[in-house]
């Protein structure tokens, strides 16, 4: 590929390069409208789901405006996960090794869980890209081994998850002490209310995208809804693990207790588990990932943590063991399946208490199909509303049948009996001729 539609932006030759070889030809939706926003130095908020280029979007004008004579951080790039603030980190060093040797951009990745001391020891020169999590840039600021008030520009990554996670004070506390005329950049899924007194308090006329999925979730994911029945609910995802053979599978659930319950209980049977939530101790979690990348599992148990920007290839089963409480949430995990152009299968066992939850993600364009594992084979069984949907056809047949039967002006004892007799003895008539 030798030309590319990013050359109109006109990024330094050593960006163009990196492009290439990372294989984009056309920019994304988010991408066409920020990038030029960015270089004009501007603040933006962009709002997107995952899997829209937004990375790309702050990454690519951030590093064109570098400075590499200025041996300053200039730029602070901030995410809610050490798996994220490292993939960020990762693709920071995809386009930076096409510098010139002698205008060098340089980045360090600094997150929680790792030796502090040698985190300091590494900063004795400043470099021009700081990517970490917010505790341990604001950590390291304090103790004046990081000096961040050279930056000109900071990046709030997956910013809603900040908020649910507590890191937005800490956030606010890096951008407290950069220069004031600071472009602030903030990505997010979705704006929640409580975000907003943040972005005002740092944010004038910023430009506000919204780049709305084009449905809800990849085209070649297929819904299953699994219903639990009065099974015992480990020992059917056990089957249905089984069952599916997956490439690599992801059992979702909504806490980390959950998480190890679920995971203990499939290795107990027999299965070889990973698991990624919260608790993990840092090298554990590592170490995990690594696991995973390398598909050493088939089988992992994850909370939303790994829904959220983690990157792992070749997942191609997600199965929601509870249905989040977030319904955002279904879309991101679901959104690690179907990569690509390749196809998925999310399935999801309910009860009748996930039953507002389903009606919710029918509303938000999900389609689901009904299916029951019995006897290790997979099949269609009844949408779960079938008998609320035969009643109300018969309660429609039922009110046209009786204003076609009259009730006479005098009334026999017995009548009502009788009336609704006919009534029931017209309404047959009518499903018959209609199924003629």
């Amino acid at each position: 590929m030798n030309k590319t539609k990013f050359e109109r932006f006109n990024f330094q030759p050593f960006i163009i390069e990196a492009v290439k070889e990372l294989g984009f030809y056309q920019p994304t939706e988010i991408q066409e409208r920020l990038i030029p926003t960015l270089l004009r130095g501007e603040s933006a908020i962009g709002q997107s789901q995952t899997g829209t280029g937004k990375t790309h979007a702050y990454l690519l004008p951030l590093l064109e405006k570098v400075e590499p004579e200025r041996e300053e951080v200039q730029v602070v790039i901030t995410a809610p996960t050490r798996e994220l603030a490292n993939q960020i980190y990762e693709e920071v060093l995809k386009i930076t090794k096409f510098c010139n040797p002698d205008q060098e951009i340089t980045a360090k990745c600094l997150v929680g869980g790792t030796d502090k001391q040698k985190a300091i020891d590494k900063l004795k020169k400043q470099p021009h890209i700081v990517v970490g999590t917010p505790g341990r840039i604001h950590d390291l600021a304090k103790e004046h081994a990081l000096s961040i008030h050279t930056a000109t520009s900071i990046v709030v990554d997956e910013a809603d998850l900040m908020l649910d996670m507590g890191f937005l004070e800490d956030v606010d506390r890096i951008a407290a002490a950069m220069p004031e005329h600071l472009q602030i950049l903030v990505f997010s899924a979705t704006i929640p209310e409580k975000l907003k007194p943040f972005l005002k308090k740092y944010l004038q006329n910023p430009k506000y995208t919204h780049v709305a999925p084009k449905q809800a979730t990849a085209a070649k994911i297929e819904h299953v809804l699994v219903p639990l029945r009065h099974r015992n609910k480990t020992t059917l995802l056990h089957d249905m693990l089984i069952s599916y053979n997956p490439y690599l599978a992801i059992v979702f659930t909504n806490t980390k207790k959950m998480a190890d319950e679920v995971a203990d209980a499939l290795t107990a049977k027999g299965l070889r588990v990973g698991r990624i939530h919260g608790d993990l101790p840092p090298r554990e979690r590592k170490k995990m990932m690594k696991q995973i990348k390398e598909l050493e599992y088939q089988y992992v148990v994850a909370t939303d943590l790994a829904a959220r920007g983690i990157d792992i290839e070749g997942i191609s089963h997600v199965i929601n063991y509870e249905i989040p409480s977030d319904l955002d949430f279904y879309i991101h995990r679901v959104g690690r399946t179907a990569r690509a152009g390749y196809s998925g299968i999310a399935a999801t066992i309910y009860e009748l208490s996930d039953e507002d939850a389903i009606v919710k993600l029918e509303k938000m364009g999900i389609e689901f199909v009904n299916k029951d594992l019995k006897g290790g084979n997979w099949i269609e069984v009844e949408d779960r509303n079938h008998r609320k949907k035969r009643q109300k056809k018969t309660d429609e047949v039922e009110v046209q049948a009786r204003k076609f039967i009259q009730k006479p002006k005098k009334v026999k004892p017995g009548y009502k009996k009788k009336h609704q007799s006919e009534v029931e003895k017209f309404a047959r008539k009518q499903r018959r001729a209609k199924k003629k």
